[in-house]
């Protein structure tokens, strides 16, 4: 079987020395786990370009290895397009794990006249499902790329189940088919139990992602603010790790402006993974608020360095860990104040009782993710 990874994104975002999100840890394990029997592809506006060998290796040393200057990879890109593709192409597959140009019907037919079947990776449909969270039309350009991958993809790999579930509903909702599809949990990218040293010396939580709507910071952040009015110095901190993203000003004014939650409250944007690792190690727990997620990497990696977590009650979370988080309601307030100040306490049987239940979490590992793609694949290609 011959492999061909586009690595559009992961190179642009290499090359502009910004730190690796989720789906570029996903696109990552991918260059790992084939990155010595694939080819690389470049894509842009539905063009694309399939690199030589010898440019796939480069690339890929250059995604796997110490972050290079903007030169090198700018001389990769302008060498691999200047030197034409005539190669006959068999048994081929396309491994396209980001939504990055999933809109662009010239990509699919481009691929199929390569004779390279397409197999792209659906993350979540949350502009679909949860416009409301989105920056404005966000919506109708994932749509674009949902229905273009229905109607042309010649495979599909789900993060979850309830990706999936929610991709056949829009799937039916269109009256369109769904093309054969697996489902592969993602690993955590923070799994070393190493010891550390703690950040604090005082009981904190950590709230980890992007600052935007869905994620239900400004909810939290009202929360805390009781947490100080009923506890005064003795409430605990909150660690808030991730950049501020869209649409996200009520946020930025209770952090900015806030003087109650002034010095309780921790913003980190830029987190090295040791540096989460020591975060997650000795919080009282990982707060989860979200309205929805299309998988919830932060939960796996909490739960899999032996942190307790509190989680909004959603479906996905459910089918990832069990009944081994405390859940919520994303809107109760009354019960986050309970829970977090039950598991702020030094002694506390509530969160004992959730260690207890995660000694039975088992992480998803990249092995397992790609046996189940491997086999999808063999079963695609026939």
């Amino acid at each position: 079987m011959n492999i061909f990874l586009d690595i559009s994104r992961l190179l642009s975002r290499l090359s502009n020395r910004l730190l690796p999100t989720g789906v570029d840890r996903v696109g990552l394990a991918y260059v790992e786990r084939y990155h010595s029997r694939a080819r690389a592809v470049l894509s842009e506006l539905g063009y694309s370009k399939v690199l030589s060998r010898k440019d796939s290796e480069r690339a890929f040393e250059l995604l796997l290895g110490n972050a290079p200057g903007r030169t090198a990879i700018r001389a990769l890109v302008t060498r691999s397009l200047v030197i034409p593709h005539r190669e006959r192409i068999e048994r081929a597959v396309l491994l396209h794990t980001s939504h990055n140009g999933m809109e662009r019907l010239r990509y699919y037919q481009t691929m199929r006249r390569r004779n390279i079947r397409s197999v792209f990776m659906i993350h979540d449909l949350i502009p679909l499902t949860h416009a409301e969270y989105c920056r404005p039309g966000v919506d109708e350009a994932h749509r674009r790329r949902i229905h273009t991958a229905l109607r042309h993809a010649d495979g599909l790999i789900a993060n979850s189940q309830d990706t999936l579930e929610t991709l056949n509903a829009e799937a039916r909702r269109a009256g369109l088919s769904v093309p054969p599809s697996v489902v592969a949990h993602l690993a955590p990218g923070v799994t070393s139990h190493k010891d550390v040293a703690p950040p604090l010396d005082v009981p904190y939580f950590v709230i980890l992602g992007t600052i935007e709507p869905r994620k239900n910071h400004w909810f939290m952040l009202h929360v805390w603010r009781r947490l100080v009015e009923t506890l005064g110095e003795h409430a605990p901190k909150l660690v808030i790790i991730g950049r501020r993203g869209w649409e996200c000003e009520n946020v930025v004014d209770m952090l900015e402006r806030c003087s109650p939650i002034r010095g309780v409250v921790i913003e980190e944007a830029g987190c090295s993974d040791e540096r989460l690792r020591a975060w997650l190690l000795h919080a009282r727990a990982l707060l989860f608020p979200s309205f929805v997620e299309g998988y919830g990497m932060p939960l796996v990696e909490a739960l899999t360095l032996g942190a307790p977590v509190l989680a909004s009650d959603l479906g996905v979370f459910h089918e990832i860990a069990g009944d081994i988080p405390d859940y919520l309601d994303p809107l109760d307030g009354p019960g986050w104040l309970a829970m977090i100040r039950a598991y702020a306490e030094s002694g506390s049987t509530t969160r004992a009782a959730q260690l207890a239940r995660l000694s039975g979490f088992k992480a998803p590992t990249w092995q397992e993710h790609f046996e189940h793609v491997d086999r999808f694949l063999e079963t695609l290609l026939g």
